[in-house]
């Protein structure tokens, strides 16, 4: 599979991009450059990558390719950057389509959040998988940890709007544990090219430990109740 452009073809990464694609023409040099990469990637994996192939592959001169990109780096950081952007934009207005509605089906609305994320972050061609995985093996992290963050306000914010009978109240605790082992669990199976990404096993683990995090219940409230006091002098 090729590389696709988003829709928000806008690259906000100053400090990777060199010169902001603000005209037309300058958006369309971007594109291309970011096609050049993921077909020498498709054909030949991430470790063959130079801005050198990359932009004998586009058609540039290497002085026109690092007008926008220092290093081949920046120009795979920009790229899972542009994808991220657009899928949280996606992922924003499942969550607002959700508080229009008067009754939300609550769990299908997670199982499609879930099952979004899964396939931005650990399915697709095994282009975007190794893009995918250069980008969590070597990406920005203040921007991912931004980028999380703004997801779980997001899903906070929803929760707290259209509160679901029998659910907890979405504190901060929850969201951070919720969003984190979500993620964390699709990371790893990215990471490690699990063969769960071949079925649909894990996005429904996935859900079900999603379902018993949000779902009240009179066990966990004893629990909670019977939690020891471990913050006492010897």
């Amino acid at each position: 599979m090729a590389y696709k452009k988003s829709a928000d073809t806008s690259l906000k990464a100053p400090s990777i991009v060199r010169r902001e694609p603000v005209q037309s023409r300058a958006q369309q040099t971007i594109h291309t450059i970011f096609l050049a990469t993921a077909q020498i990637v498709e054909q030949d994996g991430v470790s063959a990558l130079s801005t050198n192939k990359i932009a004998q592959k586009a058609g540039f001169s290497i002085g026109t390719l690092y007008q926008y990109f220092p290093t081949k780096e920046a120009i795979l950081h920009a790229m899972t950057a542009q994808a991220r952007r657009a899928h949280m934009n996606q992922l924003h207005q499942l969550l607002l389509d959700a508080e229009q509605q008067s009754a939300v089906d609550f769990e299908g609305v997670l199982r499609q959040f879930i099952h979004m994320n899964v396939q931005t972050f650990a399915k697709g061609s095994k282009t975007w998988r190794a893009l995918v995985r250069f980008a969590w093996r070597h990406g920005d992290n203040d921007q991912m940890i931004a980028a999380t963050r703004e997801t779980s306000d997001r899903i906070a914010v929803t929760l707290s709007r259209k509160r679901k009978a029998g659910w907890r109240a979405p504190t901060p605790a929850l969201i951070f544990v919720l969003t984190r082992a979500i993620l964390g669990a699709i990371r790893s199976a990215a990471l490690e090219d699990s063969s769960l990404l071949d079925g649909e096993e894990l996005e429904d683990e996935l859900v079900r430990l999603a379902l018993g995090l949000l779902q009240e219940s009179s066990s966990s409230k004893e629990e909670v109740k019977k939690r020891p006091n471990l913050n006492h002098d010897d």
